[in-house]
């Protein structure tokens, strides 16, 4: 039997006006109808609206939240822009995103690559997290800049890149390490150690083996790079192992 839509009105309603500390029992029939949403497309396309709604609205940060978790679930790419709206938001960002990394579809992507060139500080940081959890490639070209940033920033950017773990990655991580140092080159070693090991295990045996090589050749006779150095003669002989 499909679902009452107008069953809704009174939960939404609650919600419009929720905040923390409030009482909340209504929130378990969104929560009903959220997971009866996986079977019912017309459901879902309401429950949509109106989480989006709620989004674009004057409501509590507790509100906002909670439709965000919601479109996380069942977000498709008619929630993106609702959610995009959010992404500078100091307030909303992080659960804004939270939704768009778990929304399949460019149109996710395209909306965190957009924020991630309109925002600055922490919530670029936080837009270049959310496009590596998605394994996002098209933002390895905007991310591999920040690699000559300060080193907080490099950090982070190589950690996107370890994550991304695709040949553009790779090669913008290698460039990046000719010229690093510190907490910059720990951060960027490991990240080429993450793309070595997806290449290996991916079966792209030529590519991984010249970045253990170019590891080995750079940390071999250096005690601070002693742990490198292992790591990267490990991955060498896994490389020549053509033992199927």
């Amino acid at each position: 039997m499909a679902y009452d839509i107008a069953a809704l009105d009174a939960p939404f309603a609650a919600l419009a006006a929720f905040d923390w500390g409030k009482e909340a029992e209504f929130l378990k029939s969104l929560d009903e109808a959220v997971v009866a949403a996986h079977a019912e497309k017309p459901l879902r396309a309401e429950l949509e609206k109106r989480f989006g709604a709620i989004l674009g609205s004057g409501g509590s940060r507790a509100a906002k939240e909670y439709a965000c978790r919601k479109l996380s679930m069942i977000g498709s790419a008619a929630s993106v822009p609702s959610l995009a709206s959010l992404l500078a938001d100091r307030d909303n960002s992080h659960m804004a995103r939270f939704a768009l990394e778990r929304i399949d579809g460019p149109e996710a992507a395209d909306a965190l690559r957009k924020a991630f060139g309109a925002v600055d500080g922490d919530l670029k940081l936080g837009m270049m997290s959310s496009l590596a959890a998605r394994r996002d490639a098209a933002s390895v070209p905007l991310i591999a800049p920040l690699l000559a940033s300060d080193e907080k920033t490099a950090a982070a950017a190589a950690d996107a890149l370890g994550m991304i773990r695709d040949a553009a990655a790779a090669e913008a991580l290698s460039k990046a390490a000719a010229s690093a140092s510190g907490r910059k080159l720990r951060a960027i070693t490991d990240a080429r150690l993450a793309c070595a090991e997806a290449f290996l295990a991916g079966g792209k045996r030529d590519e991984a083996l010249a970045i253990y090589r170019s590891l080995e050749a750079s940390s071999t006779g250096k005690p601070d790079l002693k742990a490198t150095a292992l790591a990267a003669k490990r991955g060498i002989v896994a490389c020549l192992d053509r033992t199927p």
